[in-house]
């Protein structure tokens, strides 16, 4: 058997042959002079074949080996040499090969395909502890696939022109036949109970785990996909690196938030944090409130908060959920980062408040709810009819319309002028509907109060009026005065 797996391993070309392989000759050049190490002669082999490879490789050849054969199976050899094999299966796996070109390696291709699936099945159904030295051998392997740099896509360009970001087509990397089974095996090997984390931890580091944030801004969503499941097992499995994820996740935020707002996986990052935060022991601490401050809040700002909005409100939520008193800050934030002119962040917002508002309590509920509702008037009286119908279903909620009718007092006074001019000439059938239900609902409430507005109001507009007739007046005598000093170029005095 032996024989057979050495006959198999590329041997080095004679000093004194006219031609040798570039590869094995760079790499005896490398060696000259070097310290003498036992080891048995698969090793060397097959360390001469892939000690050569650069790990941080974009795609490209940088090393092949001048024999790409299949090792056996682990089928085939004894259960004592099992771990061994793994480890060359590993060192193989390390060879990195172009997928931009498919004509190219295609044999070497399947090879190492069919090597990766034999890893993962090793892996799933393995049944003692993984040593360090194979712990060591899985995370090179696994770095020297999956770690790479990015070609940025020109994001801004879109974004210009007026194209939605979700309808476009999802850059599809061409290696990922390779890359799914890497990071099945990666995802497997990290929940497997033979993996001791005390040990893991040395190699599964804090580098490694910046690294793999890294590659959540990946173009292909089946990678950020895997990715997030890993993360969250390493989260998981991994105490000690904990609070850093956390700082790193932070800083990828702020740099999203205050600098680029570009970033393809900020979805799938706050997939994982709702998971965290869901887990936060009450009460909850001083560092995670400032999270929710400082970074969930500012995340409703950049322009592509469609993108991972859904995400993001559930996170909002749990912490509201968590501790009740947080409300009025989730709130008051919301309130600042308030978009102006975009009307479908408009509808997202109002969509999250009336999930805050949900699991509100009325101290909290009328600490701010004059601000509050001063923003729901504006809402009320928008043009876009799915704003002012938005904000129209909040009425729909019963928790909500409790909280509205137990402060109707300092609720109605503010919102009536938009709740009456709709009702008179908003262009909309649908929200002119609504409209009269919401009326409707204050006056057999209180009609005293009622009727109370109504007068402010029908006040409010003759006066309205009377300064809009003046403003007319004093345009007019001042085109009549402007129309008489033309000529003489005299400057226009309006008493």
């Amino acid at each position: 058997m032996l024989k057979q797996i050495l006959g198999r391993i590329p041997k080095k070309n004679s000093k004194n042959s006219g031609h040798s392989d570039p590869s094995t000759s760079s790499f005896s050049k490398r060696n000259e002079g070097g310290t003498k190490r036992v080891s048995n002669p698969v090793d060397d082999a097959l360390g001469a074949s892939f000690s050569a490879m650069n790990m941080g490789s974009n795609g490209q050849n940088k090393f092949i080996p001048a024999s790409y054969e299949a090792l056996p199976s682990f089928r085939d050899v004894p259960a004592s040499e099992k771990q061994q094999l793994f480890i060359r299966k590993l060192k193989m796996c390390s060879a990195i090969f172009d997928f931009t070109d498919t004509g190219k390696s295609v044999k070497e291709k399947e090879i190492k395909r069919q090597t990766l699936l034999e890893l993962v099945e090793y892996v799933t159904s393995a049944n003692g502890k993984f040593t360090e030295t194979v712990m060591q051998e899985v995370v090179k392997m696994v770095s020297a696939n999956i770690f790479r740099v990015f070609t940025p896509q020109p994001r801004e360009n879109k974004l210009i022109d007026g194209i939605d970001l979700e309808e476009e087509e999802p850059a599809i990397d061409p290696a990922w036949s390779h890359l799914q089974v890497i990071y099945e095996f990666l995802l497997r090997f990290t929940i497997s109970p033979e993996t001791d984390a005390k040990i893991a931890k040395r190699y599964i580091d804090h580098s490694f785990v910046m690294k793999l944030l890294d590659l959540f801004d990946s173009e292909d969503p089946r990678e950020r996909e895997y990715l997030k499941t890993i993360l969250h097992r390493i989260y998981g499995k991994f105490m000690v690196h904990r609070p850093f994820i956390r700082k790193a996740i932070n800083n990828i935020f702020y740099h999203f938030i205050f600098e680029t707002e570009k970033y393809n996986g900020i979805a799938e990052f706050l997939e994982v944090l709702g998971s965290i935060i869901n887990g936060f022991a009450l009460p909850l601490k001083e560092e995670h409130k400032l999270f929710l401050v400082r970074t969930l809040i500012p995340l409703h700002k950049p322009k592509c908060l469609a993108m991972y909005h859904q995400q993001l409100s559930y996170c909002v939520t749990q912490f509201v959920e968590k501790d009740f008193k947080l409300a009025d800050t989730v709130i008051r934030g919301l309130l600042k980062y308030w978009p102006v002119t975009n009307s479908s962040k408009e509808v997202l917002f109002l969509n999250e408040l009336e999930e805050i508002l949900e699991v509100t309590q009325i101290p909290e509920f009328q600490r701010c709810m004059v601000p509050l509702f001063q923003q729901i008037a504006r809402c009320l009286r928008s043009l876009h009819f799915q704003v002012a119908e938005r904000s129209l279903f909040l009425w729909n909620n019963d928790h909500i319309e409790n909280l509205i009718k137990q402060n109707r007092k300092v609720i109605l006074p503010i919102i009536f002028p938009s709740i009456e001019r709709n009702a008179r000439h908003h262009w909309n059938q649908a929200v002119h509907s609504l409209t009269l239900n919401v009326r409707k609902i204050f006056y057999d409430l209180d009609p005293d109060l009622f009727k109370a507005c109504q007068n402010k109001f029908d006040e409010d507009e003759l006066k309205g009026s009377s300064i809009k007739e003046k403003r007319i007046m004093t345009w007019n005598r001042l085109e009549e005065l402007a129309a008489k000093n033309s000529s003489s170029g005299e400057a226009v005095l309006v008493p």
